[in-house]
């Protein structure tokens, strides 16, 4: 467009707002101008002086204005400085913490926090504790030992009695006690269990 002469810019000019009279005539009620149209009659409006702006554009100045208004407002509304808290973790890095405590199960939420920071991922040690949590996956310690429903299948040969009890405690926390008496020969560790 800048290679073309000013005659021939002139001519389609005319022939543009020729057409647009034309339209004008045609067209009853008003049309339904976009978000895509205001942005860009708004954008266009810097170009071309104020007093021509009735001339030149197919609406009213003061609609032109207040179409400006409405985008500087847009503009700085500061959406995305208001998300309260710290930014998501990724699919990629819950993925990998998920997988280092599946292999490494004495490895608790420190120790994969500490891990992950070797390589250069910052990632706060309560964010991967709750990771695995959402996950269903105990601390360190429980994930290495068998489920309740393991021991009771290796244990029910010597099993005597079973008991389940609710403990409350000074803090007001609600334990829940399983007890298991077995028979002498067995190892007074594996018999009472508590969680």
């Amino acid at each position: 467009m800048l290679l073309r002469s000013d005659l021939s810019k002139e001519a389609e000019l005319l022939v543009l707002r020729h057409e647009n009279q034309v339209l004008r005539r045609q067209v009853r009620g008003r049309p339904r101008w976009g978000h895509v149209d205001r942005l860009w009659l708004a954008a266009l409006s810097r170009l071309v002086h104020r007093r021509r702006w009735a001339d030149v554009f197919p609406v009213a100045p003061a609609t032109i204005l207040r179409w400006h208004r409405w985008l500087v407002a847009r503009k700085w509304t500061y959406t995305d400085r208001r998300r309260p808290g710290r930014p998501p973790t990724g699919v990629s890095i819950k993925t990998l913490i998920l997988r280092m405590a599946r292999e490494k199960l004495n490895w608790g939420h420190r120790r994969i926090q500490g891990e992950l920071a070797r390589p250069g991922y910052t990632i706060a040690a309560s964010t991967v504790w709750e990771i695995l949590h959402a996950a269903g996956m105990d601390p360190a310690p429980r994930r290495v030992g068998p489920t309740w429903r393991q021991f009771l299948t290796a244990q029910a040969h010597a099993i005597i009695a079973c008991d389940f009890l609710v403990v409350e405690t000074v803090l007001f926390k609600r334990l829940y006690v399983r007890t298991c008496w077995c028979s002498p020969n067995m190892e007074p560790a594996d018999s009472t269990w508590a969680a």
